[in-house]
C-alpha cells in the first residue's frame, strides 16, 4: 500500500542541480518521487469537455455512484497519462541544466487500475537509458503512477524526453 511518507517523497529538483553529463552514472536509479496530486470530479469534468469523452462513467456522479464497479467516477486513462508531464518536470526536468527540453513519446502504456475521483497519485520516475542523437540527447523513464492507499499502481509507462542539441556554447 502506498502511504504519504515524507521520506519518499525526493524529486530530484527539490534537492539539486541535475548535469546531463552526470546522468548515465544514474542509470537504473530513481530520479525521485513526485509530490501527490489529487485527481478530483472538477478536473475529471474538464478533461471531458476537452477531449469529448463524457461517458458516464467519468461525469455521472449520481450514476456512477449507482452502476460502476468502482462506487464512483473514475478519471480518464488519458487524464492520468498526461500527468506524466508535471510530474516529471517537478522529479528531474526542471532540475535538469539544458536549454530546449521536449517530449518524445511514450511507449508501453499500461492502465493498471483505475483512479477514482478524489483519489491522490504520484509517480515514481526511474532512468533506464541516455541516448546521444544527432539532434540531442534521448533520455529514456520508467515511470509508475502510484494511487494513495492502493497496492496497484495507475499505469505504467515508458517516458521518453529529448533534451535537445545546442546551437553552440552557452
Amino acid at each position: 500500500m502506498v502511504t504519504n511518507s515524507p521520506t519518499e517523497v525526493k524529486p530530484a529538483s527539490r534537492c539539486r542541480r541535475l548535469l546531463l553529463s552526470e546522468m548515465p552514472s544514474l542509470i537504473g536509479s530513481e530520479l525521485g518521487i513526485s509530490k501527490w496530486y489529487v485527481i478530483d470530479q472538477a478536473q475529471i469534468d474538464r478533461f471531458a469537455a476537452c477531449t469529448h469523452d463524457r461517458r458516464w462513467i467519468h461525469v455521472d456522479v449520481v450514476r456512477a455512484r449507482r452502476e460502476s464497479p468502482f462506487g464512483t467516477t473514475i478519471a480518464h486513462g488519458f487524464l492520468t497519462l498526461s500527468m506524466l508531464a508535471p510530474m516529471a518536470h517537478e522529479v528531474w526536468i526542471d532540475a535538469l541544466e539544458a536549454d530546449a527540453i521536449l517530449n518524445y513519446g511514450v511507449e508501453r502504456v499500461r492502465f493498471i487500475n483505475p483512479v477514482r475521483a478524489g483519489a491522490r497519485i504520484r509517480n515514481s520516475i526511474k532512468l533506464v537509458a541516455i541516448d546521444e542523437r544527432p539532434n540531442g540527447t534521448l533520455v529514456t523513464t520508467e515511470n509508475m503512477i502510484e494511487i494513495d492507499g492502493e497496492t496497484k499502481p495507475a499505469l505504467m509507462a515508458t517516458m521518453l524526453t529529448l533534451v535537445a542539441a545546442g546551437r553552440g556554447p552557452t
